[in-house]
């Protein structure tokens, strides 16, 4: 049924209740003439008389009568259903469902999800992660997460961090095989790839020389199209890897990483979050953007410092030296 039936039909059970039609319009926030042309509009497309009108008074016709007692539960229902939709507006509560990229991203958001549930119990997350980009409309997407820009229309981006792309070995590969002191000292080394699910393409490294983003492709001593397990490839002693710094920080942080070449580290991309419009959210999506946003924006956790990034470069420049 069209909304303006349903208005019209809203409006002469109004005037029931009241008695009067200029009582029903100002109920509604109409004026009077729009609301006696909504109910004779209802009349004609009925093809019945629903009430009998004077100057001062209105009556139910039999007609009238027998239609108020059949659209009247109707009309109950469609209130209730419209106070829980207003209700459920602000309400902390229900699912919340959330896209994001599948490598290496379940440990920066599990963090998130933990602390907000504990929050907020009844939140009900569903979460797909996919380095695929779906479409945000047909998926109901209340939040996504992208390494990179968002190609989807209509929808709000924010950079939550940089992620640094840094060339990482273990010190166990490092004591075994050298360290490389320039790019090109490189082709002598063991190196990882990643290779993309989708398309089966490697992913070059990505590398700043004289200042400028240069793509490198490798002679790959290790593929494979799992971020997690060139990780672990990489902390084994198997090979050297360009590794994002969300991933890589901690390990570098304990000592089983060690980063290199740090002259050539790339910050081109960053870790993207994106929403609809903010007015229309439901309160339990503003609320888990407000927390993602107070957690992960700039996060240390998920990238170097300036001055970790110096004590790093420094010590790979003593090390080069005592060569």
């Amino acid at each position: 049924m069209p909304i303006n039936d349903f208005k019209a039909i809203a409006m002469f059970a109004k005037a029931v209740e009241l008695g009067s039609i200029r009582k029903a319009a100002l109920a509604q926030g109409v004026t009077p003439q729009a609301a006696s042309q909504s109910i004779a509009q209802l009349e004609r497309h009925l093809g019945v008389r629903l009430l009998h009108r004077t100057t001062r008074s209105l009556a139910l016709t039999e007609e009238g009568l027998r239609f108020l007692e059949n659209t009247q539960p109707a009309l109950a229902a469609l209130d209730r259903a419209l106070a829980l939709a207003r209700e459920s507006k602000d309400e902390i509560a229900g699912p919340l469902r959330i896209v994001g990229p599948k490598s290496s991203f379940a440990t920066i958001l599990m963090p998130l999800l933990d602390e907000f549930c504990r929050v907020h119990p009844g939140i009900q997350p569903d979460v797909q992660l996919d380095d695929g980009i779906g479409n945000w409309v047909l998926d109901r997407v209340d939040v996504g997460f992208r390494i990179g820009a968002s190609p989807s229309e209509g929808v709000i981006g924010r950079q939550l961090f940089p992620i640094q792309m840094m060339v990482c070995a273990a010190p166990g590969y490092l004591e075994a095989y050298g360290v490389p002191l320039t790019l090109d000292d490189l082709a002598a080394h063991r190196c990882s790839v990643f290779r993309h699910s989708g398309t089966g393409k490697v992913a070059p490294w990505y590398l700043t020389v004289d200042g400028r983003l240069e793509y490198r492709q490798m002679s790959p001593a290790f593929a494979t199209n799992d971020s997690e397990l060139e990780m672990q490839a990489v902390l084994a002693g198997q090979v050297i890897g360009q590794l994002a710094s969300f991933s890589a920080a901690s390990h570098i942080r304990a000592g089983r990483l060690v980063p290199i070449l740090l002259r050539h580290m790339s910050a081109h991309i960053g870790l993207h979050m994106y929403y609809g419009s903010r007015t229309a959210q439901p309160k339990r999506v503003r609320a888990f953007l407000d927390l993602a946003i107070a957690r992960l924006r700039d996060c240390s956790d998920y990238m170097l410092t300036d001055a970790e990034l110096k004590q790093f470069d420094s010590r790979s420049m003593r090390s080069s030296k005592g060569r």
